[in-house]
């Protein structure tokens, strides 16, 4: 991998752009990602519930938005990510695992090996941070909850 590795040694630390994602790829990525989950027996359900039909448009833009921000740092997006998660009462961690398995198979379709890692790498902390966070907001043990990854 080009990129440098933390000394976690997975998750590619990555200083400026990284090769190989553009705002092409982030729109592929987000669009087929979606496609497959509002097919996905786990996770289409809470979505369905949670994105009104009329407003998928909306949504998938935010979502271009979100991760033009996270892997090019062009500051599109605007909001708070995790506000909306704290709010979902049946999220698991079945959900957190499907989430990150579709992101990977999708990120692996979109982009070439080395980008595509870094990208798995982001969604990564994000999703473990995500449910982080939601256990400590209902006062759970945290300190057992080891991180999920993708192989």
């Amino acid at each position: 991998m080009s990129q440098p590795i933390d000394p976690r040694g997975r998750v590619p630390v990555t200083l400026g752009t990284p090769e190989g994602i553009d705002e092409d790829g982030i729109r592929r990525l987000v669009h087929g990602f979606y496609d497959a989950v509002q097919s996905d027996e786990i996770l289409g359900p809470v979505f369905a519930r949670e994105v009104e039909d009329g407003r998928w448009p909306e949504h998938l833009a935010k979502m271009c938005d979100f991760w033009s921000s996270v892997l090019l740092k062009t500051r599109r997006y605007e909001g708070r990510p995790l506000a909306p998660h704290l709010r979902l009462p049946d999220l698991s961690d079945a959900h957190f695992e499907r989430w990150l398995t579709l992101f990977a198979a999708t990120a692996r379709r979109t982009f070439e090996p080395d980008p595509a890692a870094v990208v798995i790498a982001f969604a990564e902390r994000i999703a473990n941070s995500f449910r982080l966070s939601r256990a400590l907001h209902r006062g759970e043990d945290t300190t057992r909850l080891r991180p999920i990854a993708v192989a």
